[in-house]
């Protein structure tokens, strides 16, 4: 299980990076910030309507204890309408400014994926193999799926908050500077206890993540091997041990809860304070006459205001801090350098395959090929054979540029196969694996695999290697859906519909990489038959277990530690009693199928 890893609350470098994705947006993400501010400025400017409807329309039109009933209630008329006014006005800015950015985040999201999956795809199999296929899932669905509570909670709610925060002050002090400087001298324990919350948070968060990571990675492990626990009688021991992780993730989680709540009075209490400490002082100037009622009370409502934001900050730190790990990992993904140079050129071959001293190795100890030569002719179908480990199917992946060789080269029709670019080359060869991978869909759209190809050139390519015959069976016919990794299927079936996709492809060179190994003597002659006319007019690379199967080939290659030993024809080969003869002997009079 990759263990998670936790970055800091705010990084610049990220958040750098994060904006360049808003680059095509930005129109967008102007407008956002423009209706954010109209409508922090609606919200600034409430309490001061309030505080001028009070003052000029009610306090002033007061005279001997008797309210001008006329002059007051026009002016609270036009106060009244001025505020509604403002409410709409907050109302629907703050409408455009949370569905623009939603609108932003979503098209960051989109192309985040893109560029994910993009770079993904062209990694060499030594990465995607060192990367846990969930790992790779997560980075392109959930991590970046931070992003998007990145701009549309944190990002403008934090961009409001300190909006608001800002304005309240200026606010503040455009009223009445005295009691604004009063006011200011309560708030330093606030912002203390903001950043001893935010440590505390932090860990706690934390915990909960590390303890929920471990909880999945168990109930997924113990899932997937429930045939060994219910075999071995491990269900009382893995409920016990997933009880204990359960647990810790309880206290986990009450930790943090605790903390929130010790948090959220502690910040009510803070605003009780500041507001007392404004009436308190408030009052005082009232009774001196150097304050008017409608002021004190504005005050306390922007205090109110002002209080919000502090405790919705503190709140989206946990968001932010997700946000900023998902991101991180995202670029992690994409940082990685082990893609393959693709500036090759769109180049037709005919089919001629050369290995020139080829020297590979999947790690930097131990060479797999060591030097290999051959040479291929256009249309010629050559065997390779040899011991487990031979390096048999390193020739296939090295010929399909699924790796990258250390030494040597690799030819195709003359040209090194680095001068093609990735598409052409491997558009023109094609393997196919002993492990028939299927996708949820349709027979057709397995077969096809988005190639634009007319009704009668599928049939035409799954009549030749017999496919048409079960699926006549099939109510739907090509049509018929395929469940995940073909498990509505027989292996026979899956094998047959991997040839109908290599000649609806119609490749120059195939590799046949043990491609009848799991299939059954029946559907195994029904291949055999098609293959035969399949592989006149294209050249073929046949690595297979069962010597029976490549008899019949023009030559045959003997591998032994990555090094050529022998060629030639089934015939001559025997004759030589060499290598080859070893391998034949084994498998047809000790009866050893599978070892060479």
């Amino acid at each position: 299980m990759e263990n998670e890893k936790i970055v800091k609350g705010w990084d610049s470098q990220i958040m750098k990076r994060l904006f360049k994705y808003v680059k095509p947006y930005k129109g967008w993400f102007i407008l956002a910030i423009i209706g954010l501010t109209l409508a922090t400025i609606g919200e600034l400017l409430t309490p001061v309507v309030l505080q001028k409807a009070i003052d000029n329309h009610i306090l002033l039109n007061f005279e001997d204890g008797i309210i001008l009933k006329e002059n007051a209630v026009a002016g609270l008329k036009a106060s009244s309408f001025i505020y509604l006014g403002l409410l709409a006005g907050v109302l629907l800015f703050s409408f455009v400014q949370i569905y623009i950015m939603a609108f932003i985040s979503q098209g960051v999201m989109k192309d985040m994926r893109m560029e994910v999956l993009a770079h993904t795809a062209k990694q060499p199999l030594g990465f995607l193999n060192m990367k846990p296929v969930g790992s790779l899932v997560s980075r392109v669905t959930s991590d970046v799926e931070t992003v998007n509570e990145l701009f549309t909670s944190v990002a403008t709610s934090l961009l409001r908050d300190v909006f608001v925060m800002a304005g309240v002050i200026f606010v503040l002090f455009t009223l009445n500077t005295r009691l604004a400087f009063i006011t200011l001298v309560s708030l330093p324990p606030v912002f203390f206890m903001t950043w001893f919350f935010r440590r505390r948070a932090r860990n706690a968060y934390r915990r909960v993540r590390m303890w929920v990571s471990n909880v999945n990675g168990f109930l997924s492990e113990h899932i997937s091997g429930m045939e060994v626990v219910q075999m071995f009688g491990r269900e009382d021991r893995s409920r016990d041990e997933f009880g204990e992780k359960n647990d810790t993730l309880l206290k986990a989680n009450l930790s943090e809860m605790y903390v929130f709540a010790v948090f959220r009075p502690m910040i009510d209490l803070f605003n009780s304070i500041s507001t007392g400490v404004i009436l308190y002082f408030g009052a005082k100037y009232f009774f001196d006459s150097s304050l008017s009622l409608g002021v004190l009370i504005a005050f306390v409502n922007l205090v109110g205001q002002f209080y919000r934001p502090v405790m919705d900050i503190s709140e989206k730190f946990n968001i932010l801090q997700s946000a900023m790990a998902g991101s991180e990992r995202v670029f992690d993904l994409l940082d990685s350098k082990d893609a393959l140079e693709d500036s090759g050129k769109d180049l037709q071959a005919t089919g001629e395959v050369e290995f020139r001293d080829v020297r590979f190795s999947y790690n930097k100890d131990a060479l797999v090929l060591k030097g290999l030569s051959f040479r291929i002719e256009p249309g010629e179908t050559v065997a390779v054979v040899g011991y487990t480990g031979a390096g048999k199917t390193t020739i296939a992946s090295l010929l399909a540029r699924f790796w990258d060789i250390q030494g040597g080269e690799i030819l195709l029709d003359g040209r090194n196969i680095m001068e093609y670019s990735l598409d052409s080359l491997r558009s023109q060869i094609q393997t196919v694996q002993q492990d028939v991978f299927l996708f949820s869909g349709t027979i057709e759209e397995n077969i096809t695999l988005g190639k634009d190809i007319s009704k009668e050139e599928l049939e035409r390519a799954a009549a030749t290697v017999q496919v048409d015959k079960f699926v006549r069976q099939f109510p739907n016919g090509y049509g018929t859906e395929v469940k995940e990794g073909g498990a509505n299927l027989s292996a026979g079936q899956r094998q047959l519909i991997s040839f109908a996709r290599i000649i609806a492809h119609n490749p120059k060179v195939i590799i046949l990489d043990e491609a009848t190994a799991s299939i059954d003597t029946e559907t195994e002659k029904l291949i055999q038959i098609a293959m035969g006319e399949l592989l006149k007019a294209r050249t073929s690379l046949v690595i297979a277990h069962r010597l029976s199967t490549i008899r019949n080939a023009d030559r045959i290659l003997v591998l032994n530690e990555g090094v050529l030993v022998e060629a030639g024809a089934h015939d001559e080969l025997m004759e030589k009693k060499g290598a080859y003869f070893n391998l034949y002997r084994l498998q047809y009079e000790d009866g050893s199928i599978g070892q060479v």
